[in-house]
């Protein structure tokens, strides 16, 4: 028979494809079995690794809930280990699942090795639009080290009482002018998306002294930065797996075009800053974070305009909208747990004197005289309740990348394990928070007195990490707890608030609303659960009515 022309390149073309088959599979099943088959893991495929299993557990509840709930659900099925492999590769690293604070507690905090703890994943470049691509959250080491160093006097807990506790109380002037006015008509209203915008408002004011105008109950009257930030944030709606941009790259556009024009307005605010910096006899008087920032500055150069813009970008995100998310959930709780709003209106009636008493100013009149300031260090019980509601309802967990060669060892009891550069480490505070060889059998409940007994120091302050630990803590804490107590007292002594859809309580036979024994709150008709926005935020913006109280 004659050769068949072209037989020779077709046999080295089959031979190629052949032997890089063979080359795929192999790297694929090393990174798939061999890789970290070392740290414990639910089943896993050659092909889709956990992404189907993931999917799966997905479909078994509410599809929109939190990924921590469904992370937490494959936890379980697991055993509870203190460390789980989540491989969701080519769509995102696999994820060393930490659900062990003394684990957490090794990834965060300073050693010979990393000065400054595990460094953060790249994973937040993927919102680098909303936070500047030159955010705190982006940076690393000495470059890390610079930029808090330069922000942190502003938000130190003296500098912060001394200063700008009179921004923060201003605000919630407006507030409460719009909550009057749902508490007269009885109307159903969004409580979170009301107090985001008051949240806004104050980091606003704290760190440039900018009225940024959100608070209206038209939305169409709110300022042109709050609109922007919220439809930047709803193009993360639900994103559950942190999808690269190549999957979607309209919404990435979107996001850029958006933080564009967030940034233009901010570098319009920082050069006007600056210009009064300059003209100032006595170094500028604005007691702002962004005053405090510039001082010393001789110039504005585009490297400082740029960094001072994302840092305000960074602290105009993050400065809202755990905060506001955190009042919500203490409101939701306070309203089906009647022994904790009896005991917080019994410590204000202690602190500010009776509601009942003409003569008793009010908290904001206290709150502005003289040694108002101290006061607030006296709200131990909406302190635990703000603690326990940060325990329950953490915003968002901390994903780390282990940077060196040979990767990051942990220890634990069942034996070391080493987490590779090739993957993220995920510090989950919805699983560690409710561990309950930590908490005990009420690790589930809401219960604030836990924060009170002289037992808790048994409870390891590794963990509760809400604003995460060690170096890279959240810079905004001193500030977050300080709004947060401000706005709960003034909320509890003022309103009685009560759920409406989901997490409504349930009324009995009689009309009246159903405790339970052993949690101690109110039965509901259906359970209220998280969504992920960027953070954790609740599925339905929480929706309330409200009445004076």
């Amino acid at each position: 028979m004659l050769a068949i022309p072209g037989t020779p390149v077709q046999a080295v073309l089959i031979s190629s494809v052949f032997f890089a088959a063979i080359y795929i599979y192999q790297k694929l099943y090393h990174k798939r079995f061999v890789r970290n088959a070392h740290i414990p893991q639910l089943p896993t495929s050659l092909v889709w690794g956990h992404l189907r299993l993931f999917d799966s557990f997905t479909k078994r509840g509410k599809r929109d809930r939190h990924p921590d709930l469904i992370i937490a659900e494959m936890h379980e099925a697991l055993g509870r280990p203190p460390l789980m492999l989540l491989d969701n590769w080519p769509i995102v690293k696999p994820l060393a699942v930490v659900a062990s604070h003394d684990i957490a507690e090794q990834v965060s905090r300073s050693s010979n090795a990393l000065k400054y703890s595990v460094p953060k994943a790249p994973t937040v470049e993927r919102i680098a639009d909303l936070f500047g691509h030159n955010s705190i959250l982006l940076k690393q080491n000495e470059e890390w080290k610079a930029v808090r160093t330069r922000f942190n006097p502003g938000f130190a807990h003296t500098y912060l009482m001394e200063n700008l506790l009179p921004m923060i109380i201003a605000a919630t002037e407006p507030y409460l002018d719009i909550l009057d006015t749902f508490a007269r008509t009885g109307e159903v209203f969004s409580f979170d998306l009301h107090t985001t915008t008051l949240t806004f408002d104050v980091i606003g004011a704290v760190a440039m002294g900018e009225d940024l105008q959100s608070q209206h109950i038209d939305q169409a009257l709110q300022g042109d930065m709050i609109r922007m930030f919220k439809e930047m944030i709803l193009t993360y709606g639900d994103d559950k797996l942190h999808l690269p941009w190549w999957l979607n790259p309209w919404v990435y556009l979107r996001r850029r075009r958006l933080g564009n024009k967030i940034s233009d307005h901010l570098r319009q605010i920082v050069r006007r800053h600056f210009k009064s910096l300059r003209a100032s006899d006595d170094g500028f008087s604005s007691k702002t974070i962004l005053a405090l920032s510039l001082q010393g500055t001789q110039s504005l150069t585009p490297t400082i305009l740029e960094e001072t813009c994302d840092q305000l970008k960074t602290f105009l995100f993050a400065g809202h909208d755990t905060t506001s998310t955190t009042i919500s959930y203490a409101v939701y709780e306070l309203s089906r747990t009647p022994h904790a709003i009896k005991a917080v209106r019994d410590e204000l009636d202690k602190i500010f004197g009776p509601e009942s008493d003409p003569d008793s100013p009010s908290i904001r009149d206290r709150l502005l005289a003289p040694g108002g300031d101290k006061l607030i260090g006296r709200m131990s019980y909406i302190s635990a309740v703000l603690k326990e509601v940060l325990r329950l309802h953490p915003p968002a967990g901390s994903v780390r990348a282990p940077s060196m060669k040979e990767g990051f060892t942990v220890t634990t009891p069942q034996g070391d394990y080493n987490l590779n550069n090739e993957s993220f480490v995920y510090l989950n505070h919805y699983i560690i928070h409710r561990d309950k060889a930590v908490y005990g059998e009420d690790a589930d409940i809401f219960v604030p007195e836990r924060w009170l007994q002289p037992g808790e120091s048994s409870i390891p302050a590794s963990a509760w990490r809400p604003f995460e630990r060690g170096p890279r803590n959240c810079i905004g804490q001193e500030l977050a707890n300080i709004e947060a107590r401000i706005v709960i007292a003034m909320l509890v002594r003022r309103y009685n608030f009560t759920k409406v859809g989901l997490g409504e309580v349930e009324l009995g036979e009689s009309g009246q609303p159903t405790l339970d024994k052993r949690t101690k709150q109110f039965t509901v008709k259906s359970e209220l659960y998280p969504t992920i926005r960027i953070t954790n935020k609740p599925v339905d913006n929480m929706m309330m009515k409200c009445g004076l109280a």
